[in-house]
């Protein structure tokens, strides 16, 4: 099973989280933690849109697959290429350990640095168009024109 998936569009978060279920309860993991991400019903938008870039996210993904795997854990994500209309996911992680701190601490700072470092845009969906989310970005560090 991969890792990181992508898919096209709302992610069918039960088929996802119940596969990642049935793939690691037999693997001596204590602690299965979830977070999942859902489109928000605000500032007037139909939905998100989103761009990536899957050189950088792959290498960022296993940057922290590395991490997890040195406190014996593993991470497992899933993101949306495209369109996600309100009420539905864009975006799903979790993390397994057999010692449940470890899972609480390290599914708390994959989702934020997820949040400051992938290579993800988003757009805001207004009137059937995309309109980039400027106001709700982060900068990812060490991007843009050098001096």
């Amino acid at each position: 099973m991969e890792k990181l998936q992508l898919f096209e569009g709302s992610l069918p978060v039960e088929q996802i989280t119940n596969s990642w279920y049935q793939e690691f309860k037999t693997s001596n993991y204590g602690a299965i933690i979830t977070f999942v991400g859902v489109v928000r019903d605000e500032n007037s938008i139909e939905g998100l849109s989103f761009d990536i870039y899957e050189p950088i996210l792959k290498s960022w993904f296993d940057s922290w697959q590395k991490k997890a795997n040195e406190k014996n854990a593993i991470v497992l994500m899933a993101h949306s290429r495209g369109d996600v209309l309100n009420h539905e996911s864009s975006y799903i992680a979790a993390v397994c350990s057999p010692k449940r701190r470890v899972a609480l601490e390290m599914i708390d700072e994959f989702v934020e640095d997820f949040k400051a470092q992938a290579p993800i845009w988003k757009y805001d969906i207004i009137a059937g168009k995309r309109v980039y989310a400027e106001d709700r970005s982060t900068k990812i560090q060490g991007s843009g024109i050098l001096n």
